[in-house]
């Protein structure tokens, strides 16, 4: 197997050619409309998944939802503040998983209700197939089917009492609302 050559041969040839494409592509800044490098934003939001080695968890740190991990924690507030818990399980690479994100979890006025009336916890499947297959199976019995994201309302103790999959915004907006009105 013969290595590529490039112009000019040999490893700084080699390095100047990849900072030549990478400065003309403008990889590692952005330009304002004047042409001046501007700094990215700092987040409006992060949450306790901000500490996860989940690539799944991690993108959902910065949604305005108060998501927790899974964990005592989370069912001992959910217990103190009287709380139902809603669980969200899903995996990186899940289009209907990103398309509830940007619609739900991302939206100011959800979120709001979220973290006034639930103690939210977001699952990776793949980190927590344990937990995936006991709330998958609660979603199956309660509508016939399953699917991700897996949307599950549970007790503070932990049994499960509602579940769905995607939900549209308004539809899953309706869905929190009246689910607190009866849960108070």
């Amino acid at each position: 197997m013969t290595r590529p050559t490039f112009p000019g041969g040999g490893r700084a040839a080699v390095i100047g050619y990849l900072l030549a494409l990478a400065t003309a592509s403008g990889i590692g800044c952005r330009q304002d409309v004047q042409g001046q490098t501007t700094q990215e934003e700092p987040p409006r939001h992060t949450n306790a998944l901000i500490h996860s080695d989940s690539p799944y968890l991690l993108q959902h740190a910065h949604n305005p939802v108060n998501w927790m991990p899974w964990g005592p924690e989370a069912f001992e507030i959910a217990r103190r503040e009287d709380k139902p818990i809603f669980v969200s399980i899903g995996y990186s690479t899940c289009y209907w998983c990103h398309v509830m994100e940007r619609e739900s979890f991302e939206d100011e006025e959800v979120a709001r209700v979220m973290n006034e009336h639930y103690v939210c916890i977001k699952v990776d499947r793949e980190q927590r197939p344990d937990i995936d297959q006991q709330l998958m199976l609660a979603t199956q019995l309660m509508t016939g089917r399953g699917g991700w994201p897996n949307s599950v309302w549970l007790t503070p103790d932990g049994r499960p009492f509602v579940a769905g999959t995607y939900f549209p915004r308004d539809q899953f907006l309706a869905a929190l609302k009246e689910l607190a009105r009866i849960w108070r």
